[in-house]
């Protein structure tokens, strides 16, 4: 019997700028993700600086810091993997980006977010233009971040590259609760493959976080999700039944 692909996820408070509080939560986290069997753990959007904190471009940090290297070591020690959002600083450039590394500690995906939500956001950060798509565990991954994953042509494209398994740090506010409970799962369900989609919970400055984070297997089902409250997810993604995932791709018919 082949051993589950069992994931794990954060939905925590923001660190709001102390980045030493931040790490220290994803180390005790992956910790716990590492103990209950994970294979990996997600957490969000921009989660080592805080997302909607006032001082992110001074606080970007480079890919590959001192503080990539504390979350490998992490890793390692827990026999985890790890998905994480960061801001970072490259040149002059600021990315909302996430970075995937193995339970080893070894990095295996970089990405940069596509789709910038708002002016704020657009201000701060230069827009991503590529996916990362990766193999963990023997499954096919990818990584999206937030706003990302609402739009279909995205999760249609990694779906059509063979991706079973979106991982996507998120910072979703009030009012948008549907995206957790009903976009998600929708997408999961159209382009059949799983979906964990890491939230935060609690108030950061003007906005109050929707938690409610998902992960929804590939035929829409919601295998674990979260209140209003800080929340540790763990689960084991099913097998697909061939004969239940989604046949839209094949079936489509485009009028011109």
């Amino acid at each position: 019997m082949p051993v589950p692909f069992r994931i794990a996820l954060w939905q925590g408070t923001s660190p709001a700028g102390n980045s030493r509080a931040a790490l220290e939560t994803a180390k005790q986290m992956l910790a716990a993700a590492g103990a209950a069997g994970a294979q990996v753990l997600v957490l969000p959007e921009t989660w080592v600086q805080g997302y909607n904190y006032d001082q992110i471009p001074a606080t970007a940090l480079p890919r590959y810091g001192d503080w990539q290297a504390e979350l490998a070591k992490a890793c390692a020690g827990a026999g985890c993997g790890l998905v994480i959002g960061y801001a970072e600083r490259d040149g002059a450039a600021v990315y909302n980006a996430a970075l995937a590394l193995d339970a080893r500690g070894a990095e295996i995906a970089h990405y940069r977010k596509i789709q910038l939500y708002g002016p704020r956001e657009s201000a701060i950060y230069a827009a991503g233009d590529a996916y990362a798509t990766f193999d963990l565990q023997g499954t096919r991954c990818a990584l999206l971040i937030c706003y990302d994953i609402e739009f279909a042509p995205h999760v249609a494209h990694l779906a059509a590259q063979g991706v079973a398994l979106i991982l996507v740090p998120t910072a979703n506010m009030l009012p948008f609760t549907h995206v957790a409970a009903a976009t998600v799962p929708a997408m999961a369900a159209n382009h059949g493959l799983a979906i964990a989609y890491a939230n935060y919970c609690g108030t950061e400055g003007d906005l109050d976080y929707a938690g409610g984070s998902v992960i929804a297997g590939p035929h829409g089902e919601v295998l674990a999700q979260a209140g209003a409250t800080p929340a540790l997810l763990i689960t084991d993604l099913p097998r697909p039944d061939p004969a239940r995932l989604s046949s839209q791709a094949r079936d489509y018919r485009a009028i011109r």
